[in-house]
């Protein structure tokens, strides 16, 4: 029954992107042949009375995908995080796609409540209010704790969301391998991966318990850190389809009339906002993925407040390390070390020439430092670096992808706040203590520290895996195996002696 349900879903969402010019668009950017356009308008056509109308004020795709209900919003939202796959100016297109539905009744909601937490509504929360934002996954109530009388926000999932999202990406699924059937082409964009992206993204937002997990891991990362706070998870009070954190009570970042009514300095937070980002990019490898100016308050003492952790984007410490050269060789205009760290990273193949990436990169960066400070864009910079990287048979990280996506969208905060911050003047600072404290001679002796710490958790077994390599030696085996062995018993011996010059290192350093 799943292939008939499926087909007539399909049916039902071509009809809608056909009435709403949005096929076109789609055809357009995955290049698709004569062939696929014409059974698509052919089996399309016929049922585009099916199709729902939509707003007619927005773009064709963002007005099928509204139109189309929850899930699609919420893929249009993940898609416009892969400019690789939709194309820059489609994913322009849905960063501004309105997260906005009707929201569902408050009994509803309390229900909802009561079921998860096992407690009546009005044991746990003295006030419970009218829903204050609904969005495609879940809708937030403003409670006040019963207990302890603290304003507290109460995020509810719609009910019915996991089946009716379920239903949708097992329709996605199909579709993707209808595509890549009709169309061999399209298989460059792939579509199968970017549903289970998709789906991967969903499955974690449909549990509420994982969000919590996250604001309150960014939470910790950055407790330190002046004039920012995350809301303090309310454990006691959250489940897998109810989420309670602490009021952020303040004005919206966006709201620039407020903001100056208020008194804020608006130059001063378009810079720590561009500076927080990058800190928590590079110094946490964990970062707030959706930065825009909806997830961002200010308190009445000037803090900036994030909440709305269902996209959190993390790189792993030597992908920042990495960025973090390449970022600082273009603050120095250093093109040739920009080019260097590519091919030691190994995004770019080595058998191209290190010269000509240089020079490439050189008329990536130049023409971005010539230009008056309000023009200066890192987001931009990283957009053509990808385009260069890609001419030079560099892959897709996805991980990179994410990060250049929320730079730019944060950049837009920093702009909207005060459009004469210089961007890189304001990230400089971050960037050159980045690489102090983790590019250099203390670095290296905590790398050699962590790598002795591991080799120690061996070292009971080292004896036998060396009795067992000689073994191996002294029995008729293939002669690339024997050629091999060697190599293990030194890299072993050789990381414990690197192990105990990084401990006196450390010892020395610090």
């Amino acid at each position: 029954m799943r292939g008939p349900h499926n087909i007539w879903r399909l049916i039902r969402t071509g009809a809608t992107l056909e009435r709403t010019g949005a096929m076109k668009v789609i055809m357009d950017t995955m290049d698709a042949p004569k062939p696929l356009r014409i059974v698509a308008r052919t089996v399309v056509w016929p049922f585009r009375w099916l199709g729902i109308k939509g707003d007619p004020s927005m773009p064709p795709v963002t007005r099928a995908l509204t139109a189309l209900g929850p899930a699609y919003i919420k893929f249009g939202q993940v898609l416009s995080t892969r400019p690789d796959i939709a194309g820059e100016d489609l994913a322009t297109q849905l960063r501004v796609l309105q997260d906005k539905l009707p929201p569902f009744d408050i009994s509803t909601a309390k229900k909802s409540v009561e079921s998860e937490l096992c407690v009546a509504v009005d044991t746990v929360f003295s006030e419970f209010s009218e829903p204050v934002a609904a969005a495609s996954i879940a809708q937030v109530h403003r409670a006040r704790l019963a207990e302890t009388g603290e304003e507290v926000a109460v995020k509810v999932l719609r009910p019915g969301i996991e089946r009716a999202f379920r239903k949708d990406v097992d329709a996605f699924y199909f579709a993707a391998d209808v595509i890549e059937f009709l169309s061999p082409a399209s298989r460059r964009l792939r579509p199968r991966d970017v549903i289970e992206h998709f789906d991967g993204v969903v499955t974690g937002e449909l549990d509420l318990r994982l969000e919590s997990a996250s604001a309150s891991e960014f939470a910790a990362n950055t407790a330190g850190d002046d004039g920012f706070r995350v809301p303090e998870v309310k454990w006691e009070f959250s489940s897998r389809r109810v989420m309670t954190l602490g009021w952020a009570e303040g004005v919206n970042i966006g709201d620039n009339t407020a903001l100056d009514a208020a008194g804020h300095d608006r130059h001063a937070l378009g810079g720590r906002v561009l500076q927080l980002f990058l800190s928590h990019a590079l110094r946490d490898g964990y970062f707030h993925a959706d930065m825009h100016q909806g997830n961002l308050k200010v308190a009445a003492n000037g803090d900036i407040i994030a909440y709305d952790f269902g996209i959190m984007g993390h790189i792993d410490e030597y992908t920042r390390r990495v960025y973090a050269e390449i970022l600082f060789g273009f603050i120095q205009r250093d093109y040739v070390r920009v080019a260097e760290v590519h091919f030691e990273a190994g995004y770019v193949p080595a058998d191209r020439d290190v010269d000509e990436f240089a020079r490439a990169l050189r008329a990536v960066g130049e023409p971005i430092f010539g230009m008056d400070a309000d023009k200066i864009s890192m987001g931009r910079l990283l957009n053509y670096l990808f385009e260069v990287t890609e001419r030079f048979g560099m892959e897709t990280r996805t991980e990179l992808i994410l990060l250049q996506r929320t730079m730019v969208v944060v950049e837009g905060v920093a702009r909207s706040l005060d459009p004469t911050v210089n961007i890189w003047e304001v990230a400089k600072p971050v960037v050159e203590d980045y690489i102090k404290t983790s590019i250099g001679p203390r670095a290296l002796a905590r790398d050699m520290f962590k790598t002795a710490r591991v080799l120690a958790r061996f070292g009971p077994r080292l004896p036998g895996l060396v009795e067992a390599a000689l073994i191996r030696q002294a029995t008729p085996a293939e002669p690339e195996t024997r050629r091999t062995w060697p190599w293990i018993l030194l890299s072993g011996l050789g990381g414990l002696t690197a192990g105990a010059g990084a401990v006196l290192a450390l010892n020395l350093l610090i």
